[in-house]
Protein backbone atom coordinates (compact mmCIF):
# COMPACT_ATOMS: atom_id res chain seq x y z
CA UNK A 1 0.00 0.00 0.00
CA UNK A 2 2.95 2.70 0.88
CA UNK A 3 4.64 2.60 -2.47
CA UNK A 4 1.14 3.19 -4.34
CA UNK A 5 0.12 6.33 -1.79
CA UNK A 6 3.84 7.92 -1.28
CA UNK A 7 5.46 9.97 -3.86
CA UNK A 8 8.69 11.77 -3.59
CA UNK A 9 9.45 15.24 -4.35
CA UNK A 10 12.24 17.36 -3.56
CA UNK A 11 10.37 18.47 -0.19
CA UNK A 12 9.97 15.00 1.10
CA UNK A 13 7.09 12.62 0.65
CA UNK A 14 4.38 13.50 -1.42
CA UNK A 15 0.60 12.33 -1.60
CA UNK A 16 -2.66 13.23 -3.68
CA UNK A 17 -6.32 13.32 -2.42
CA UNK A 18 -8.79 12.46 -4.89
CA UNK A 19 -12.14 13.53 -3.43
CA UNK A 20 -16.29 12.97 -5.10
CA UNK A 21 -18.51 15.09 -2.97
CA UNK A 22 -21.76 16.32 -3.45
CA UNK A 23 -23.43 19.79 -3.79
CA UNK A 24 -23.66 20.48 0.36
CA UNK A 25 -19.67 19.67 0.46
CA UNK A 26 -19.98 16.40 1.84
CA UNK A 27 -16.90 13.86 0.70
CA UNK A 28 -18.05 10.41 -0.77
CA UNK A 29 -14.89 9.22 -1.99
CA UNK A 30 -11.87 9.71 -1.08
CA UNK A 31 -9.28 8.37 -2.72
CA UNK A 32 -5.16 9.22 -1.83
CA UNK A 33 -2.10 8.51 -4.62
CA UNK A 34 1.94 9.78 -5.11
CA UNK A 35 1.79 13.25 -5.57
CA UNK A 36 2.96 13.25 -9.06
CA UNK A 37 0.72 10.50 -10.07
CA UNK A 38 -1.63 12.14 -12.96
CA UNK A 39 -5.47 12.88 -11.96
CA UNK A 40 -7.36 11.82 -14.89
CA UNK A 41 -7.12 8.07 -14.19
CA UNK A 42 -8.26 8.62 -10.98
CA UNK A 43 -11.51 9.63 -12.43
CA UNK A 44 -13.04 6.57 -13.47
CA UNK A 45 -12.20 4.67 -10.11
CA UNK A 46 -13.70 7.38 -7.75
CA UNK A 47 -17.01 7.22 -9.57
CA UNK A 48 -16.86 3.55 -9.44
CA UNK A 49 -16.33 3.98 -5.56
CA UNK A 50 -19.38 5.97 -5.52
CA UNK A 51 -22.25 4.82 -3.64
CA UNK A 52 -25.24 6.99 -2.48
CA UNK A 53 -27.81 5.66 -0.46
CA UNK A 54 -31.65 5.57 -1.16
CA UNK A 55 -34.71 5.69 1.84
CA UNK A 56 -35.26 2.03 0.42
CA UNK A 57 -33.49 -0.51 -1.76
CA UNK A 58 -29.82 -1.30 -2.97
CA UNK A 59 -27.67 2.02 -3.01
CA UNK A 60 -27.39 4.18 -6.04
CA UNK A 61 -23.81 4.29 -8.08
CA UNK A 62 -24.53 6.47 -11.33
CA UNK A 63 -24.82 10.15 -10.55
CA UNK A 64 -27.13 11.90 -12.48
CA UNK A 65 -24.48 14.51 -13.84
CA UNK A 66 -20.44 14.73 -12.29
CA UNK A 67 -18.64 18.21 -12.62
CA UNK A 68 -14.81 17.47 -12.20
CA UNK A 69 -11.43 19.46 -12.75
CA UNK A 70 -10.12 20.09 -16.05
CA UNK A 71 -7.12 17.66 -14.80
CA UNK A 72 -9.35 14.70 -15.06
CA UNK A 73 -10.54 15.57 -18.68
CA UNK A 74 -9.58 13.05 -20.95
CA UNK A 75 -11.71 11.36 -23.63
CA UNK A 76 -11.50 7.64 -22.31
CA UNK A 77 -13.52 9.79 -19.00
CA UNK A 78 -15.72 11.35 -21.35
CA UNK A 79 -16.68 8.09 -22.89
CA UNK A 80 -16.93 6.36 -19.95
CA UNK A 81 -19.46 9.16 -18.63
CA UNK A 82 -21.42 8.98 -22.49
CA UNK A 83 -21.65 4.77 -21.80
CA UNK A 84 -23.03 5.39 -18.52
CA UNK A 85 -25.47 8.01 -19.89
CA UNK A 86 -23.98 10.77 -17.24
CA UNK A 87 -24.25 14.27 -18.26
CA UNK A 88 -22.35 17.41 -18.43
CA UNK A 89 -24.39 19.72 -16.97
CA UNK A 90 -23.14 23.84 -17.41
CA UNK A 91 -25.05 25.11 -14.64
CA UNK A 92 -23.72 22.08 -12.38
CA UNK A 93 -19.96 22.80 -13.79
CA UNK A 94 -20.43 26.32 -12.02
CA UNK A 95 -20.78 24.90 -8.77
CA UNK A 96 -17.64 22.83 -8.70
CA UNK A 97 -16.48 25.38 -6.25
CA UNK A 98 -17.69 23.44 -4.30
CA UNK A 99 -15.18 20.43 -4.19
CA UNK A 100 -12.63 23.40 -3.65
CA UNK A 101 -14.36 24.24 -0.10
CA UNK A 102 -14.91 20.80 0.74
CA UNK A 103 -11.10 20.63 0.52
CA UNK A 104 -10.71 23.36 2.42
CA UNK A 105 -12.94 21.82 5.39
CA UNK A 106 -10.06 18.47 5.50
CA UNK A 107 -7.57 20.82 5.82
CA UNK A 108 -9.06 22.83 8.52
CA UNK A 109 -7.98 19.83 10.41
CA UNK A 110 -3.86 20.61 11.07
CA UNK A 111 -2.53 17.05 10.82
CA UNK A 112 -4.05 16.95 7.02
CA UNK A 113 -2.67 20.48 5.95
CA UNK A 114 0.59 19.60 7.43
CA UNK A 115 0.80 15.89 6.57
CA UNK A 116 1.64 14.85 10.17
CA UNK A 117 1.13 11.74 9.56
CA UNK A 118 4.37 9.92 7.80
CA UNK A 119 2.53 6.65 6.82
CA UNK A 120 0.29 6.98 3.67
CA UNK A 121 -2.23 4.69 5.74
CA UNK A 122 -2.30 6.29 9.14
CA UNK A 123 -2.74 9.60 6.77
CA UNK A 124 -5.90 7.94 4.95
CA UNK A 125 -7.22 7.35 8.31
CA UNK A 126 -6.86 10.83 9.31
CA UNK A 127 -8.90 11.82 5.87
CA UNK A 128 -11.62 9.34 6.83
CA UNK A 129 -11.70 10.86 10.14
CA UNK A 130 -12.32 14.28 8.85
CA UNK A 131 -14.25 13.48 6.35
CA UNK A 132 -17.16 11.60 9.26
CA UNK A 133 -16.15 14.84 11.62
CA UNK A 134 -17.86 16.71 8.71
CA UNK A 135 -20.99 14.28 7.81
CA UNK A 136 -21.56 14.35 11.65
CA UNK A 137 -21.69 18.13 11.91
CA UNK A 138 -23.94 18.47 8.79
CA UNK A 139 -26.02 15.61 9.99
CA UNK A 140 -26.54 17.32 13.47
CA UNK A 141 -27.04 20.66 12.23
CA UNK A 142 -29.53 19.47 9.70
CA UNK A 143 -31.59 18.43 13.10
CA UNK A 144 -31.31 21.48 15.19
Amino acid sequence: MKAALLGRSRGGQTSKIHIAGDRGCRPLVLILTAGQAADSPQFIPALGKLRVRLPVGRPRTRPDAVAADKAYSSRGNRAYLHKRNIIHDAELYKDRNTIERLINKLKAWRGIATRYDKTPESYLAGLHLRASMIWIKDLTRAIH
